[in-house]
């Protein structure tokens, strides 16, 4: 009996080896993010939300639109909208509306989240090293191609994120574009 079926006590065998390979990548990504998640929880914010904070490091000082966040995120998150929206009732991002273009918001990583990632980076970093550490360098390039392989035939791996008709604060906006493109 293998590793997988001893662990979720499947009797029968899987219906094929592409079926049994899917479900130990879902099984191992599911305890991976476990994993991560109890060793942050402390902090306050979900996988999520940290992903967003670190897209949000990265983009420096020009900060992002929402689309730009959701095509850089590790996981879909089709309502980024209210996760952008949690972030900021929390002080950990700014946003601020496009001086060209009324209808794009600029999001920006704050000071406070900022501070908070300086926190968990010591953190962050161990946690691959503890998981994966087991495995030597050769094994890990395998997995990286492997799983880089697999994602080829997955065409479109995000739901396009959109962003319009929603607010700065996450609510949506009436249909008053022409009433105030009158004044």
């Amino acid at each position: 009996m293998t590793g997988l079926k001893r662990e979720i006590a499947q009797e029968r065998p899987f219906s094929s080896d592409e079926e049994e390979a899917l479900l130990n990548v879902l099984r191992t990504s599911d305890c991976l993010q476990r994993v991560f998640q109890r060793r942050t929880r402390d902090w306050g914010v979900t996988l999520t939300q940290y992903n967003v904070l670190r897209i949000l490091r990265g983009a420096g000082s020009l900060g992002l639109t929402c689309s730009a966040i959701g095509d850089r995120m590790i996981t879909a998150e089709p309502d980024i909208t209210r996760l952008l929206a949690r972030l900021k009732a929390i002080k950990l991002i700014r946003q601020q509306r496009d001086k060209h273009d009324r209808r794009v918001v600029w999001t920006h990583i704050s000071a406070a989240g900022l501070a908070l990632l300086g926190k968990m980076d010591a953190v962050i970093e161990q946690i691959p090293r503890d998981l994966l550490g087991h495995l030597d360098r050769k094994d890990l390039s395998e997995l990286i191609r492997l799983l880089e392989l697999a994602r080829e035939n997955c065409g479109d791996m995000q739901t396009p994120v959109s962003c319009e008709g929603v607010s700065c604060d996450g609510t949506k906006e009436k249909a008053t574009k022409k009433a105030s493109a009158l004044h």
